[in-house]
């Protein structure tokens, strides 16, 4: 196999598992819930005076035994300019996950693969440096190489009018310009490996990816992205006024969230406010919930 990053090499065994901050948003209440009652959805997520909930934009970092560090995912960055930050409810104008991979000892150079479930801006932004004025967009991992789903490409490509600011124009051309990019479409990647598996969503845009990633020791761990943001999102008919086919979403998640139980995996959230991780249980009326739960996830073995 030859790597689309020279620095990676053939082999990788994950040795470290850990969930990184980025930026925080806050965005409707209403919007994040579809048609869920409000007094249901502000009990899980108490909402400020603007009707606004907190959200994470949470990655996972991976260090594998040749040394090669894999990020699932970037949030939501600071590339905004000021007026689109507080418009879409951005906290920090301080590219945050650059500093929390930095108090991990990981600097923005030594990322040697990003995974991308999709190109929403609140999960690819953070590919981007920090927004400065009269300063053109430039990557923040100059040396990363990407993986990417080829629908989810071509639909960032060409949007729909309904999802389009959903996107950022000048973030393709810039990863096109690395010659890093790996567009998949079946269940594997030849840049990630045998320790990672692909499954696939269209119920919230298509060709949403979510990464599986077998850790052994820990069992399989599967990057939720937006098919299940967090832990109100585990309730099957709970969707959000963003998705594209909301019935579609919940046969997918009902599907992830059988095979997760099944194999006593964790569900990763990104969107969370406090939960990064979490395994699946059902209660006496057969509905999901979830078992054990951690505020953080850092797992590290020989």
């Amino acid at each position: 196999m030859t790597c689309a990053n020279s620095r990676c090499l053939c082999y990788h065994k994950l040795v470290q598992l850990a969930s990184v901050e980025g930026n925080r948003q806050w965005l409707d209440g209403g919007a994040m819930f579809g048609n869920c009652p409000r007094p249901v959805w502000e009990t899980w997520c108490p909402p400020d005076e603007r009707h606004r909930i907190e959200l994470a934009c949470r990655c996972l970092l991976i260090r594998e035994s040749s040394g090669r560090h894999v990020l699932l995912e970037a949030g939501i960055g600071a590339f905004f300019e000021p007026k689109l930050r507080e418009r879409y409810g951005v906290a920090e104008s301080e590219h945050v996950l650059l500093r929390s991979l930095r108090e991990r000892g990981v600097d923005a150079s030594d990322i040697d693969v990003v995974v991308l479930s999709h190109l929403h801006f609140d999960h690819a932004g953070g590919l981007l440096e920090a927004w400065q004025p009269n300063r053109s967009p430039a990557l923040a991992f100059r040396n990363a190489s990407y993986v990417v789903g080829r629908t989810a490409w071509e639909r960032a490509q060409n949007p729909h009018f309904r999802d389009r600011a959903s996107f950022i124009a000048a973030l393709q051309p810039l990863l096109q310009a690395t010659d890093r990019i790996e567009l998949v479409e079946g269940s594997s990647s030849s840049l990630l490996g045998d320790d990672y598996e692909l499954v696939y969503s269209d119920g919230h845009t298509p060709g949403l990816m979510l990464a599986r990633v077998d850790t052994r020791e820990h069992g399989i761990v599967t990057f939720a992205g937006d098919l299940v943001p967090g832990v109100a999102w585990v309730h099957l008919p709970i969707t959000m006024g963003y998705d594209r086919y909301p019935e579609l979403l919940i046969e997918e998640k009902q599907r992830l969230l059988d095979t997760v139980r099944a194999e006593s995996g964790w569900l990763f959230f990104t969107h969370d406010p406090s939960i990064a991780a979490a395994t699946l249980v059902k209660d006496e009326r057969n509905k999901y919930g979830v078992g054990e739960k951690l505020e953080r996830l850092a797992w590290s073995w020989a």
